[in-house]
């Protein structure tokens, strides 16, 4: 017995390709620009809490 499966592939414009990159591009420097103006040690407390959240050994 086989099953037949049909797939129809997503293929974007190259308009929907520059809006993807210039949306990843600014959002990568407002994260950059924004944790550029925090104190290491918010740093630290924010990285220590996802590592919290996350179940990730820190200690």
């Amino acid at each position: 017995m086989s099953t037949l499966i049909k797939q129809q592939a997503y293929v974007a414009t190259s308009s929907q390709r520059l809006v993807a990159v210039f949306a990843a591009a600014s959002f990568g420097l407002a994260l950059v620009f924004i944790s550029g103006f925090a104190s290491p040690e918010a740093l630290h407390n924010a990285a220590h809490d996802w590592r919290h959240s996350h179940n990730f050994p820190c200690h």
